[in-house]
């Protein structure tokens, strides 16, 4: 009987455009978070949460989804 098995892994090397911009959205968004506290002094508020989560959880996962390899193996 095979057994197949899906190995996730990620490879760090494996660098291209949509990595890069996934980490773009990343720091756009970490960028406007640190801009609204020094300019308001305000840390929390649902406001910028909700427009920080939109640049930063579409960055999160293309960067994880761009770096993913999966290999088959056989057992």
């Amino acid at each position: 009987m095979v057994v197949k098995k899906n190995m996730i892994k990620i490879n760090l090397k494996k660098y291209n455009f949509y990595t890069i911009l996934s980490i773009l959205f990343i720091l756009a968004g970490l960028g406007i978070w640190i801009d609204w506290i020094i300019r308001y002094g305000i840390v929390y508020d649902i406001g910028i949460y909700s427009l920080v989560s939109v640049f930063i959880i579409p960055g999160i996962i293309g960067f994880i989804f761009t770096l993913l390899e999966t290999e088959s193996v056989e057992d």
